[in-house]
């Protein structure tokens, strides 16, 4: 089988694609014909070995994929079985998608959900997973198309992407905070009613002028305390990513004074139960021009070239890797 390889010498991480025996792959009751993955921001960490995202080498990265059950000794999957998988730290310290073949636990894989294919899976991929359960956390905290604008922070990338088409499909009037102006058609075209540049959200006050009914922040840092000091009364901050750092320099005031919820989401180890109305609701609320709009396919060969486009920004939207 082919794979993407991830090993460490001399403190730098090395990707390459190489054949490995099966034989190799870690223990899981499920094993999986891998057909897509995709690169997701942590993907790119792994991969350039920017972040510590990998503690245990050689590792096969990739936090996500779809394929078609092999063989399984879990009875509630059956060989040629449609799946997919997100999180639970696959590609991190199991190994990942970008790979012929996964074996994992049963428990971690997902029923490829009516009216959606594998392909139109791995563009939602992980990214997508986290944006739907953003977007289940505003209306968990009763905001509704009706309440107002809702902001969306590094919308150009592969959550912002999916968020921005998502609220726009459910009929939130959305704005988007994009740090390169050439994403700006890319993000009319997926819903945003209004663009705004990342550079108005460096500085900011502990309280600000009310602005958004609610928010996905993909950034956090400044941005994210930008954010909560704009946020309405009553409002809610969905905070799922830390691109711009893991600080969030602000104060207890947007809490207190004005009844702001921060809200974290996490989509690696999600419940099952969330997992699977997430992924419904995914198959269902995305339109049909998304998978067109928002994705970019590459060949396994080429992830580690667009890993590290990834981490200095040049991509938008989802990178799609075509397995076989």
């Amino acid at each position: 089988m082919q794979a993407l390889i991830l090993e460490q010498q001399e403190g730098n991480t090395l990707a390459a694609l190489k054949n490995i025996d099966e034989n190799q792959l870690p223990e899981g009751n499920v094993t999986v014909d891998v057909e897509w993955s995709s690169l997701n921001y942590k993907d790119a960490l792994a991969i350039t070995g920017k972040g510590k995202i990998i503690r245990q080498f050689p590792m096969v990265p990739g936090i996500d994929f779809s394929g078609t059950v092999r063989s399984s000794s879990d009875e509630r999957f059956r060989p040629g079985q449609q799946v997919l998988l997100t999180g639970w730290g696959v590609g991190e310290n199991h190994w990942g998608g970008l790979a012929d073949v996964a074996r994992v636990q049963g428990d971690w894989l997902v029923p490829l959900p009516q009216g959606l294919n594998g392909r139109n899976a791995m563009i939602i991929g992980t990214a997508g997973f986290t944006a739907m359960l953003c977007v289940m956390a505003l209306e968990d905290a009763g905001i509704t198309p009706q309440s107002g604008e809702i902001l969306v922070t590094g919308a150009s990338g592969g959550v912002g992407s999916t968020a921005v088409a998502l609220l726009h499909e459910l009929g939130y009037p959305v704005v988007a905070v994009s740090g390169r102006e050439s994403t700006h058609d890319y993000l009319r075209q997926l819903g945003a009613g209004r663009i705004l540049p990342r550079d108005e959200f460096n500085e900011t006050r502990p309280l600000e002028k009310q602005l958004w009914a609610g928010a996905i922040d993909t950034v956090g840092d400044k941005v994210l305390a930008k954010v909560l000091a704009q946020t309405q009364y009553g409002g809610c901050v969905a905070a799922c990513g830390l691109a711009g750092g893991f600080a969030l320099p602000t104060t207890v005031m947007p809490f207190i004074l004005r009844n702001v919820r921060l809200q974290g989401v996490d989509s690696v180890m999600t419940p099952t139960s969330r997992r699977l109305a997430a992924w419904e609701r995914l198959a269902r609320s995305l339109p049909q021009n998304f998978y067109q709009q928002a994705a970019t396919e590459i060949p396994l060969a080429k992830a580690p070239e667009f890993a590290a486009a990834i981490i200095g920004n040049r991509i938008q939207g989802r990178t799609l890797v075509k397995i076989k």
